[in-house]
């Protein structure tokens, strides 16, 4: 019998210690307060402040380094197809796009994926294309004369230059 007596003992005891516990989690304030949430909204604020012009920076030199990529590409293109066509193929830029020219500068407008009726493929958005010469590949893929493409949008530029070889780098 003295054991059932100090089992009962014991839970009561229990359910005494688990009401108290309730009792004090119903009195503890749960959140944050006014004050707190203010100082965190006030951080927040200043980080924010602090990392947007860093953030518009990068933003807009990303896209600077996309469009050079894309540039490298359509030069690449053009030396794929004078070394595909077993001849000479000239790229030609614009200020806001780039087309192939079969047989050298002078020759018929290459017409095929990407371009549009006149043979253009358009630079990205917002983007201003300069170049120094027009490149003209050959058939083993070298260029003549090497060339350097300016791709800049607004302050923000980057070159794409073709070397003889007909090696095509992105750089500052």
């Amino acid at each position: 019998m003295s054991t059932q007596i100090r089992r009962l003992d014991d839970h009561r005891s229990r359910g005494q210690d688990t009401s108290r516990r309730r009792a004090e989690c119903r009195e503890r304030p749960g959140g944050f307060s006014l004050t707190e949430l203010i100082v965190l909204l006030a951080v927040v604020g200043v980080l924010a402040t602090l990392s947007t012009p860093y953030f518009l920076s990068y933003y807009r030199m990303a896209q600077v380094r996309g469009a050079a990529s894309d540039i490298a590409a359509y030069l690449n293109q053009g030396r794929q197809l004078a070394i595909q066509r077993n001849g000479n193929v000239c790229a030609h830029a614009t200020a806001n796009a780039m087309h192939y020219h079969l047989g050298g500068c002078g020759g018929a407008v290459w017409l095929g994926p990407g371009t549009d009726g006149a043979g253009n493929i358009p630079a990205p958005d917002n983007i201003t294309l300069a170049t120094t010469a027009d490149p003209v590949f050959n058939y083993l893929g070298a260029a003549t004369p090497a060339a350097t493409y300016t791709v800049s949008r607004g302050a923000d530029s980057l070159t794409v230059t073709v070397s003889a070889s007909g090696r095509i780098v992105i750089g500052p």
